[in-house]
């Protein structure tokens, strides 16, 4: 039994410090950092651009993925639901990928309702994303109030909405 309880915790310690230490460097979460600037091409029309300011006004949601990122093909359609639902405004943006087509492609196969962006290096710098998927939740005015790494369920998105 005492056994057992500490095998619990010894868990809990070990996954609240993997936690932490993934959110390292990322952009601060306090709701005192506005979320970087950028305006991307749209997938679907690459001679549109979106404007972060396109957000305000809202809570927010900026998923970055990767096309070829499995647990992106897994936490994305939760994000997806939500945004389809009205429950957040929510944005995707591509990087890391070789092709247009390869982004189409994968925002086709799950049948995306919210836009999706091409990306660049200079909006994986602005901010912090090293790892996939990575995700910030803005407040209206475009504060960062949240922030994740790796798969989320969409009762864990609503929890951080």
């Amino acid at each position: 039994m005492i056994k057992s309880l500490f095998n619990i915790i010894v868990f809990i310690v070990i996954f609240a410090a993997v936690l932490t230490y993934q959110e390292l460097g990322m952009l601060e979460d306090d709701g005192k950092q506005s979320a970087p600037y950028f305006s991307l091409p749209l997938l679907e029309n690459t001679s549109q651009r979106y404007d972060i300011s396109q957000l305000q006004g809202e809570r927010s949601v900026i998923y970055f993925f990767a096309p070829w990122c499995n647990i992106c093909r897994y936490s994305m359609p939760n994000i997806d639901k939500l945004h389809r639902q009205g429950k957040v405004n929510a944005v995707a943006i591509a990087l890391d990928f070789q092709s247009t087509e390869e982004v189409k492609a994968f925002s086709k196969d799950l049948n995306l309702s919210m836009p999706v962006l091409l990306g660049n290096q200079k909006t994986a710098q602005d901010y912090k994303v090293k790892a996939y998927p990575t995700y910030y939740v803005m407040d209206p005015k475009l504060k960062v109030i949240e922030r994740s790494i790796g798969y989320s369920s969409e009762l864990g998105i609503r929890l951080r909405l």
